[in-house]
């Protein structure tokens, strides 16, 4: 098996403690530093394919994500700068009024996965902290809010609209995701795409800046 094979297989299996080693391994053979990249981001993707057939479940999934997250660390140093962020940036937030984050990690890890630099507001986030977070940044490209309670559906709403009203709305994408959100929901308060779990949100992020 060559070492990239193991490095995927590793990410897949979740073995985060393996991972670091093996990436190093890979690097010190000789192996390019984006094919190893690929290869997790790659195996993230059986991942993320097993979680929506229903094979593996949340559990499963952030073990891999962490995996991943542990071989990316390994190979920073070693990518041409932007490599891990060639898709561009990404804000990502769980709305004002709710806490949770374990979803929002989770997304926020299968993103980065898939090449995005990712800043991450955590939770309880203001639509006013979103809008001046993009303008200190305004090469992001995509906004990803969360909501994960009915009560913060509202929340997620008036975010959303806060920042279509804004001048820069036309360079920057938003998804929208959480328990209770729908398509429609999106679709209704204004947001460019929806996603229904971590797998398919770093789909359509990839989608979205296509």
């Amino acid at each position: 098996m060559s070492k990239i094979t193991e490095v995927a297989e590793l990410v897949e299996k979740g073995k985060a403690k393996l991972v670091g080693a093996a990436v190093q391994a890979a690097l010190d053979e000789g192996c390019d530093a984006t094919e190893i990249l690929n290869s997790m981001i790659d195996a993230m993707a059986v991942v993320g394919d097993k979680f929506k057939n229903g094979e593996i479940f949340v559990p499963e999934m952030l073990v891999a994500a962490r995996a991943m997250k542990k071989g990316v660390d390994v190979l920073k140093p070693h990518l041409a700068s932007g490599a891990t962020g060639s898709m561009g940036k990404l804000i990502i937030a769980t709305v004002a009024g709710d806490l949770h984050d374990i979803g929002k990690n989770l997304v926020a890890m299968m993103i980065e996965s898939a090449g995005f630099e990712v800043i991450d507001l955590g939770v309880d986030v203001p639509a006013s902290k979103v809008i001046e977070c993009y303008r200190e940044n305004p090469d992001v490209k995509v906004i990803a809010l969360s909501a994960l309670l009915t009560t913060t559906m509202p929340s997620l709403k008036d975010t959303v609209a806060a920042l279509n009203a804004e001048d820069f709305r036309g360079n920057v994408k938003i998804m929208v995701g959480g328990a209770p959100i729908t398509k429609e929901f999106a679709d209704e308060i204004g947001a460019d795409g929806y996603s229904e779990d971590a797998a398919s949100a770093a789909v359509l992020a990839k989608a979205l800046v296509a």
